[in-house]
């Protein structure tokens, strides 16, 4: 049974490695675009989700950035736990998520950044060597304890009105060991997911990928899209 296991999740990595999206992300203040509506796993609507992408390479910063901003729209319930602090399991409600790593193959690490309505962020770098999340494999994670310390953060905003929330991220890229500030040509992998929740529904969640994997598992990295810094 578990050989049976471990070949459906490789064939079906397999049969989606040429289909993942690619995005090319400009310098700021050009930006690049991600727009989403896909469930993981696939197969039903989902709210809309909007992910722009620029970087930055100012000398006057300690390290290149990565520039995102994350729009939910129809967001119903902007469902947080105002107990949550940094590095909380904040994924447990709504959130809006993006995996990253540095290089053209799915990787066996990478950084899992997260904010909820509350402006509250989870980052950490993730162990996951079988890149699938195998039951019979490792899989880790080590936290960024001082986020705002090493120039990452979020400002988020709410409009209930309009249903909608939206952040604004840095990312230091001398995270993923970049060489220098020339970061033209570079490919990275990346994966961007909402997961949406209601006070009358937790824990029981919507969730929403840029590349749904085939399960409800959002470390699957043979589906994290393809990205090039143009």
């Amino acid at each position: 049974m578990l050989l049976n296991s471990l070949l459906v999740c490789a064939l079906g990595a397999a049969m989606t490695v040429s289909a993942v999206p690619s995005v090319k992300v400009p310098e700021c203040p050009r930006k690049g675009q991600i727009v989403f509506d896909k469930s993981v796993p696939p197969g039903s609507k989902f709210p809309k989700t909007q992910v722009d992408l620029c970087y930055s390479t100012k000398p006057s910063k300690a390290s290149p950035m990565l520039h995102l901003t994350f729009t939910a729209y129809d967001e119903q319930h902007f469902h947080f736990n105002p107990a949550q602090g940094t590095n909380d399991d904040i994924w447990e409600y709504s959130v809006m998520e993006a995996f990253i790593q540095r290089g053209d193959e799915p990787p066996q690490t990478y950084l899992e950044f997260e904010v909820n309505p509350n402006n509250v962020t989870y980052q950490s770098f993730i162990y996951n060597p079988s890149r699938v999340r195998a039951d019979d494999a490792p899989f880790d994670h080590a936290f960024i304890s001082d986020p705002f310390g090493d120039g990452m953060f979020a400002e988020t905003t709410l409009d209930r009105p309009a249903k909608t929330w939206r952040s604004d991220v840095q990312i230091p890229l001398a995270l993923f060991n970049v060489a220098g500030r020339n970061l033209r040509g570079t490919h990275w992998r990346m994966n961007f997911f909402r997961t949406i929740t209601s006070p009358e529904t937790f824990p029981a969640q919507q969730l929403g990928a840029w590349s749904p994997p085939f399960k409800a598992s959002f470390h699957i990295t043979p589906y994290f899209g393809h990205v090039i810094f143009v």
